[in-house]
């Protein structure tokens, strides 16, 4: 969001990014890699900056989610190896698998709908 808030043509460094989310400029890299890979956002290393490669208007929060996301199709993750013994632990990845579809899939269409742009001009309301 703050580079889409950023003036066109100007870079924004990872340690600039990490003192307005009050992070490690290396969590800012990390995700500007997955954002990079995703096709999202150009990193310009020799000059020190990352800007979008689309208009805000045509990234979708989904865009970003998807990018970022190590598994998308899962909004929650089970133990991979619950008590075969326990009727609970061995059943509620199947009892909830169908609940969790739908969440997910809720999340995802509600995501699709807003673009980076709309979150832009939200905050510009809240910051006025």
């Amino acid at each position: 969001t703050l580079l889409a808030a950023t003036p066109a043509g100007e870079l924004l460094t990872s340690d600039r990014m990490a003192g307005s989310v009050n992070t490690n400029p290396v969590v800012i890299r990390r995700i500007l890699g997955q954002l990079k890979r995703a096709g999202l956002v150009e990193v310009r290393a020799a000059v020190g900056g990352t800007h979008l490669r689309r208009a805000a208007a045509d990234i979708t929060l989904l865009d970003v989610y998807r990018a970022v996301e190590v598994v998308a199709t899962d909004l929650f993750s089970f133990h991979d190896k619950p008590n075969p013994k326990c009727p609970v632990g061995r059943n509620i990845q199947a009892a909830l698998d169908d609940t969790l579809h739908r969440a997910q899939t809720a999340l995802e269409q509600q995501l699709a709908s807003v673009s980076v742009a709309q979150v832009v001009a939200g905050l510009g309301e809240l910051t006025a």
